[in-house]
Order: structure tokens, then sequence, then C-alpha cells
């Protein structure tokens, strides 16, 4: 690819909503490089997406210090493009990274010691050859670190211009209050929870989603899908080659019991009725709460990314699809 030029439209079809009661927008769905960006995937085509979904108005790209594989190779992919075409973008971007899982040997590459987090932050920083991040996240809750350590890491990351903001990831309601009130007490807000939620999946509506409103911090949701589910590949009760269930990575190909075939083959119904994908109705119904600041999606092509962005386009589900979607999810799986 010679010299990278953004499309000079790329903000005309993007919604960005305000996270929770802060300064930022975020665009409705995020890219992120969980899979299919790190050193044993093609960086042709992770070059491809990461600059299409530019081009459509993706301002924010979630990274962790973990992902690849190996682990650190999707950011040092990341650092890569930034060096070759999004450098002189920066500052329309929002760039996040996390830690909290295992890293490195020994007992300071993991969970959430202050040693481990600015260690880390500072290790995601040189790989993506950037001075700082926007959002730097605590990826999980660490059951033997004290929380009061591990929110000072992160104010400490915030005040020391290694990143702008920070958040919290899959923490359950009682331990993100008391996250979010020592931030708070800290001068270092918490901006943002990035939390697993789709339509197969709500743990975050039994307190979570209430607490973030009432704090006023930010929601973006991760494995919108369902890890494949709710993409439609699957409503015939065959697997695939080459996805998910197929090789057994996180959907178990056990989970399409005829129960859940009927479950998903009755929301896919919707969609048809609609002229639509199963995928674009499920990430549909997430944004269908004012309170979901942003989808975050995967993309193993830019094909799938575009689907991926037709949700933001037609009409917004109706109050009697998303009864008739309420009807359907309590059947049983």
């Amino acid at each position: 690819m010679g010299v990278y030029k953004a499309d000079d439209s790329r903000y005309a079809g993007m919604k960005f909503r305000r996270c929770g009661r802060s300064g930022i927008r975020l665009p409705e769905i995020s890219l992120g490089l969980w899979h299919n960006f790190g050193g044993v995937d093609s960086a042709s085509r992770g070059e491809d997406i990461i600059l299409h979904a530019f081009d459509r108005g993706i301002t924010h790209f979630d990274l962790a210090n973990n992902y690849g594989p190996p682990p650190g190779s999707a950011e040092a992919f990341f650092g890569t493009m930034m060096e070759k075409h999004l450098k002189i973008y920066r500052d329309e971007l929002i760039i996040s990274t996390k830690a909290g899982y295992g890293m490195w040997d020994g007992p300071y590459g993991d969970w959430g010691s202050r040693k481990y987090l600015v260690a880390s932050c500072e290790q995601s920083l040189a790989r993506m050859k950037l001075d700082y991040v926007d959002i730097f996240y605590h990826h999980r809750p660490d059951p033997d670190t004290p929380l009061e350590e591990t929110m000072g890491a992160l104010d400490y990351v915030v005040r020391s211009g290694k990143a702008l903001y920070v958040g919290i990831s899959n923490y359950r309601p009682a331990e993100a209050a008391k996250a979010i009130a020592i931030l708070r007490d800290l001068g270092t807000p918490c901006l943002i929870h990035q939390a697993r939620y789709s339509m197969l999946d709500r743990w975050v509506e039994d307190g979570l989603y209430d607490l973030l409103a009432k704090e006023g911090v930010g929601a973006i949701l991760f494995s919108p899908l369902a890890q494949g589910l709710l993409t439609g590949r699957y409503l015939d009760g065959g697997v695939p080659a080459g996805s998910r269930a197929s090789r057994g990575q996180f959907l178990k190909p056990d989970r399409l019991t005829p129960a859940m075939l009927a479950k998903l083959n009755a929301l896919n119904d919707v969609a048809v009725a609609r002229g639509e994908t199963l995928a674009r109705v499920a990430i549909k119904w997430l944004l269908r709460d004012e309170r979901s600041t942003s989808v975050l999606v995967g993309a193993s092509s830019v094909a799938q990314l575009d689907e991926n962005l037709l949700a933001l386009e037609g009409a917004p589900l109706s109050a009697d699809e998303l009864a008739k979607i309420e009807t359907i999810l309590a059947m049983p799986e």
C-alpha cells in the first residue's frame, strides 16, 4: 500500500454517543483487536480492516496487552499501523489497552498490582509506539490485591501522562461500585466499563447498567454476537469449517442444542422480517439502550466489518419487535 489518506467523508455515516458524563464521545461501533490482528494473522488483511474502519468513522480501537496470539503481537501490529499510516491522525483516535491477565513469567506479570499495571502500561506504549493511550483499563478484578492499590495504579498512569482516562472491565456491580468510588476520591474518575453483553448473555442488566447510569460511567460491550451464535452461521445446526465452534475456540459445539437452535431461528425470523441479518439485529438490540455507549466488534475481513456497520442503518427496533424478541429470549436453551 502507498501513502494512506483517510476518506474525507469518514464522519458522514457514523453516529457517536457520549461516554457517561464525560466529554468523550465514542462511535456506536468500535473495533476490537482481540483476534485477527496477531502475529499469526495476515498483516495485509489486518491493515485493510483497520484503515477501512477509520474510513468508515470508527475512531476507537480497543486492544489489551495479551491480545494476539502471541501475547503483545496485536499491540505491536497496531504500532506498525500508527507508524506507517495513522500517526498524522492520532488526535482523531481513541486508543485503549488493558492489563489484568497473565503476560509474563513470575509473580509480577498478572492480575492487579501496581507493579504489574504500571510496567504493562509502559510496555504497551512501547509496542504501539505511542506517548500515551486514551483509555487504560484494569482487565479483570484481582481477588488478592487490595482494590485501593489497583485503582491507585490507574490514577498514577493518568497523573504520569501515560493515559488520559481509565476504565474497568469484567467487574460485577458490587466490585464496580467500589472501584468507581475509589477512583472518584482519587480525582481520576472512571470513564468507562467494558462488559460482555449480548441477547444471550444479559448479566449487565442485573444491577450493573443501573450503577453505571447513576455514576455517569460509559458502557462498551464486547462479544455482542455471543461468540458467533448470533451471526446466523449455525441456524441449521451445522458447524462450518473454520468457525469458532469447529475449533472449539470459546464457542463449544455442545451449545448448539435443539432448544438453542429453535431460539436462534426464531430470532432470525425477526431479522428476516425486517430485511436484515441476525447479526445486524443483535447489534441494534444492544444499541436500543441509551446507556450503551458503544458496541465492540471484531472482524476477519472488510466485508464482515461492513456487515456489522449496516446495523447503524435503517429503523431502530420497534416496540413490537422488542417485545417479540423478549418472548423469544425467554425460551429455554
